[in-house]
């Protein structure tokens, strides 16, 4: 599938495939380990399959997409959705921040957001010092978000505090948000839906319409005994907590399921 670029700078680039349809499917590249480079982008088949463009985002470096070009990718987008009935946005991490971040500029009918940052600005967000080294020098004033009347969701881990301050803060400025709790869903908060095989169908939501909240837990509660992850995010919950017997269970579990994988 032809890729076409929408733009194509020094820290930032998107990526667009099958741009000629009514409805847009946008994805942002999250923190990774190794920055630095761009990759090649590829399609989101089960958005494209389903008759939508897709508009893949990316940042050079962890920058949370804030740096000299964010304005020019943000009026190069407010040119191009202009052709668009809907747009629908997903990012996890850093790419949550960047869905409510360009949120305005894309126009965005609706959005999930996994485990997403309102911010890395230590202003704004004191308590949490996970990201001081990308945030050193963060143009805060340029990476603060406004909020939209956007619906959907932001899905965290409740027993990632931080992940859940950063969610309610989110929630307070876009009104048509919903926070949703999976346990020991870990980082991004939906590594127990994949490992149980239905991130899939989270996407397939999506893509038709707007997923609904308790569905998504639901669904969670349903796999979460299949995933790895989970089990081993509930250990060490449970010895944490002083639960020794509880995580001792967890840990095996979790063990028995890599050993399968």
């Amino acid at each position: 599938m032809k890729p076409h670029p929408l733009f194509e700078g020094e820290f930032l680039r998107g990526t667009v495939f099958r741009p000629r349809r009514k409805k847009l499917f946008v994805t942002f590249r999250q923190r990774v380990g190794d920055p630095g480079s761009f990759e090649d982008a590829s399609p989101v088949m089960g958005f494209v399959t389903d008759g939508y463009a897709h508009l893949h985002l990316q940042s050079r470096w962890n920058d949370w997409f804030i740096n000299p070009e964010t304005e020019a990718l943000e009026a190069a987008m407010a040119r191009f959705v202009g052709r668009y009935d809907e747009v629908v946005a997903m990012g996890f991490s850093m790419g949550g921040y960047g869905a409510l971040r360009f949120a305005r500029a894309l126009k965005v009918d609706r959005v999930m957001a996994i485990s997403p940052q309102v911010s890395i600005d230590r202003e704004v967000v004191p308590f949490d010092k996970r990201y001081r080294a990308e945030g050193q020098g963060w143009d805060g004033l340029r990476g603060a978000l406004i909020g939209t009347e956007a619906r959907g969701a932001v899905l965290v881990d409740p027993f990632k505090p931080l992940d859940v301050r950063h969610g309610r803060m989110i929630c307070a400025l876009f009104p048509r948000l919903e926070l949703v709790m999976l346990p020991n869903g870990g980082h991004p908060a939906t590594r127990a839906l994949k490992q149980g095989g239905r991130f899939d169908w989270l996407k397939t939501e999506l893509a038709g319409g707007l997923p609904d909240p308790q569905e998504i837990a639901r669904v969670h509660r349903e796999v979460r005994r299949k995933s790895e992850s989970y089990w081993r995010h509930l250990a060490q919950v449970a010895r944490w907590r002083g639960r020794e017997a509880l995580a001792e269970v967890a840990e095996a579990r979790a063990k028995a399921l890599l050993e399968r994988a």
